[in-house]
């Protein structure tokens, strides 16, 4: 099969993943043969996906675009008809969609999506569970979805996400019942293109955030389209060759936080605000007269608790900002590295090639190594829920003394 006919429909959002978009293409054919009580290879289709690839590769995407396929009416994923369309919505009553908005996902959560995915359909093919975040489950959790997969009801599909099939990621017994599908990197020319033709970005501008992306498209759309987010992005790179001092390492570690801050919070905000009104209008707390004293009392109660969640949704988004931040500071010693060693490899920052050759001049080899490794021990200890300041403060130290 070639690739030409499978990046159509709704596989168009697959940016550069032709290989996966043909692993699931092929797969929800035969998931449409198997409505259809028509024969299938053996194999073709399965009850329990595994999606992995580095971050901003689109593993989420891949998940929701295979889900609409599987309630396509043509099982092409044709991206035109209804189950195609309410699916990449968010509003096909059957794909239930897990997007943790906090540091995991509950035990308490997965029963509830299990005992409503053992039902059977009732508009689309399939009862379809997308988990975006399965690295997050919690070892309740884990078990809860365990039972599920081992005895999957008829016509339910599991479509999970995860960075990796490492057992840190997903566990081992999970893993061994799902069909893996990889997604790779994807390259600037895919990204540059997806954000001309589908964001309307100049060329340049798209060549540029794609060239300095990493690979990951969600932020390569954000540098092209938020000035913020280019301003955040050179604090961060001014880091390394700003640790003159040793003051400078408050003051740069200050930098680096508040960056992340300000990102999570531009991103939260507008959002926030949203979710609260709409809470106070279903529940009738902007009501007047007599008789909704009660009804307010309902509604402040209910906009607390979702305030309680929206606050664990913010500390998982700044960390997911200092995450970027920090990837994109590694990736800065990464070719400071590559440029001392002559290596000639492509640099993740080539906007920032004159920096980079003046600090690959300056250091030595091993000095850069542990200015690298400190940075990657930060992004580990946060993870281990060390408080995101001391995990930088410390890191911000060894990069100053090198």
């Amino acid at each position: 099969m070639t690739e030409a006919p499978v990046l159509i429909g709704v596989w168009k959002q697959l940016v550069g993943q032709e290989p996966a978009a043909r692993t699931l293409s092929t797969a929800s054919t035969a998931a449409a043969r198997i409505i259809e009580n028509q024969p299938v290879a053996p194999g073709a289709m399965t009850h329990a996906w595994l999606v992995t690839g580095p971050p901003g590769s689109g593993r989420s995407t891949a998940a929701r675009v295979f889900a609409a396929a599987l309630q396509c009416g043509t099982g092409t994923g044709c991206g035109e008809c209804p189950g195609c369309r309410t699916v990449l919505a968010g509003t096909h009553a059957d794909v239930k969609l897990v997007a943790p908005e906090g540091l995991s996902i509950s035990v308490a959560e997965m029963r509830s999506l299990v005992q409503s995915a053992a039902r059977r359909p009732t508009t689309g093919r399939w009862q379809v569970v997308v988990i975006e975040d399965a690295d997050r489950l919690t070892e309740g959790a884990s078990n809860a979805l365990l039972k599920a997969v081992e005895e999957p009801p008829d016509r339910t599909v599991f479509l999970l996400c995860a960075p990796s099939d490492h057992p840190d990621d997903v566990s081992v017994t999970i893993r061994s019942r799902c069909r893996l599908v990889t997604l790779r990197t994807p390259p600037p020319e895919a990204i540059a293109q997806v954000l001309i033709e589908r964001d309307g970005v100049e060329p340049d501008r798209a060549q540029w955030a794609a060239s300095v992306s990493s690979g990951h498209v969600g932020r390569a759309r954000r540098l092209a389209t938020d000035e913020a987010a280019r301003q955040r992005r050179s604090t961060v790179l001014r880091i390394p060759l700003g640790l003159r001092r040793p003051s400078d390492v408050f003051t740069c570690a200050d930098q680096l936080i508040s960056a992340a801050e300000a990102d999570a919070g531009e991103e939260s905000k507008v959002r926030d605000e949203a979710e609260r009104s709409m809470l106070r209008t279903a529940m009738g707390g902007d009501g007047i007269g007599k008789g909704v004293a009660g009804a307010k009392r309902a509604a402040e109660a209910a906009v607390k608790q979702l305030e309680k969640r929206q606050k664990s949704r913010a500390t998982r988004t700044q960390r997911d900002s200092l995450d970027l931040a920090l990837v994109d500071l590694a990736a800065f010693y990464r070719d400071v590295l590559v440029t001392a060693s002559g290596a000639g490899a492509t640099l993740n920052h080539p906007d920032h090639a004159s920096e980079i050759s003046q600090a690959a001049s300056a250091w030595a080899p091993d000095s850069i190594l542990r200015r690298l490794e400190a940075v990657l021990e930060c992004r580990d200890a946060i993870d281990l829920n060390v408080k995101p300041r001391i995990a930088v403060e410390a890191m911000v130290t060894t990069l100053r003394q090198g």
